[in-house]
């Protein structure tokens, strides 16, 4: 349900070092990919990168809704028919996210999948779809219809219709995913891009920071300087490149799941926290919240900062962020 936002990653590369930074671009869960990580040769790099992708691939195919075979699969099937038992790392994660939607009062949750086929998004839609139809969709959400049995470690929809996904947060789960196995496998330093969902560890060869440099949705020639990544997360979402133009109003790709409808204001949002799987889920959440509720959100929670450039093009940042509009 989201695009990202171009984040550009700068590398600061110094060839007189034993190691070097070695990255691999590719395609994973329906999205662009890139993996970089410090290593000592390119044939170690590569070792360590495919590592990386077959842990994502098998993250892919436990939370993906798109395919039957998964546990999330079987429990959008049983919605309202019975508890389906699954593997504690889907159990945890769907806890999490049941958390932040309540940090959140809604404006996240993943069983907004249930109107995930109601807007399309294709550029050929030239009215809000039926009323009707919407209503019936959004009477399926809602995260407090999520029953979990911890002991059983079940699982249970309690309304037919219903549906989960995790398209708000499963790519930055993915990343986290794969930062921790090769911070096990001793790998220093690297960043993992799962389609604009970063997560960084270590430093490069000479001991620099990694950088990140935000750009402007407006005009992605310029952007609001750079950012160090002190083994953390930075999340971009933005709304320019699926959006929808009806009787002169901008309706963003992210869909308000209490309401059904496309959310305005906000042209994209970038979040910098510990995890990507939270920086992914906030991300959402603030362009259904609006800036001002959003930001007040984020102020009260550790170690998380924002950005937010509004659609005509000013900003607004959380407490400890200080930049300059380009």
């Amino acid at each position: 349900m989201r695009s990202k936002l171009m984040i550009l990653l700068v590398l600061i590369n110094f060839a007189a070092q034993a190691q070097d930074i070695f990255k691999r671009e590719l395609g994973l869960m329906g999205s662009n990919f890139d993996i970089t990580v410090i290593a000592d040769s390119k044939k170690e790099a590569e070792n360590y990168i495919d590592l990386a992708v077959v842990e994502m691939q098998r993250i892919e195919e436990l939370i993906s809704s798109w395919k039957s075979t998964s546990q999330t699969s079987a429990i959008n099937r049983n919605a309202g028919l019975k508890p389906v038992q699954v593997d504690n790392e889907l159990f945890q994660l769907i806890k999490r996210s049941i958390a932040i939607s309540k940090i959140t009062d809604g404006a996240f949750d993943i069983s907004f999948a249930a109107i995930d086929k109601i807007w399309v998004f294709n550029g050929e839609e030239t009215q809000v779809p039926d009323k009707a139809l919407i209503s019936s969709s959004v009477n399926a959400i809602g995260y407090k219809n999520i029953k979990l049995d911890e002991k059983n470690s079940t699982v249970f929809l309690t309304q037919k219709g219903m549906k989960i996904g995790f398209g708000a947060i499963g790519k930055g789960y993915a990343a986290d995913k794969a930062k921790s196995l090769l911070m096990e496998k001793g790998v220093s330093g690297g960043i993992i891009n799962a389609s604009g969902d970063m997560n960084a560890w270590g430093l490069q060869p000479k001991g620099e920071l990694w950088k990140v440099a935000i750009t402007n949705p407006m005009d992605n020639s310029k952007n609001y300087g750079l950012f160090d990544l002190k083994n953390n997360a930075v999340v971009t979402s933005g709304n320019y490149e699926k959006f929808l133009l009806i009787d002169g109003e901008r309706y963003a790709h992210i869909i308000d799941p209490r309401t059904g409808m496309p959310t305005k204001g906000i042209l994209s949002v970038t979040v910098f926290a510990p995890k990507a799987e939270l920086a992914d889920a906030l991300a959402t959440s603030i362009f259904v919240m609006g800036s001002e509720v959003g930001l007040n959100m984020i102020n009260q929670l550790p170690d998380v900062e924002a950005i937010i450039v509004k659609n005509d093009g000013s900003l607004a940042t959380s407490t400890h962020i200080n930049i300059t509009t380009p």
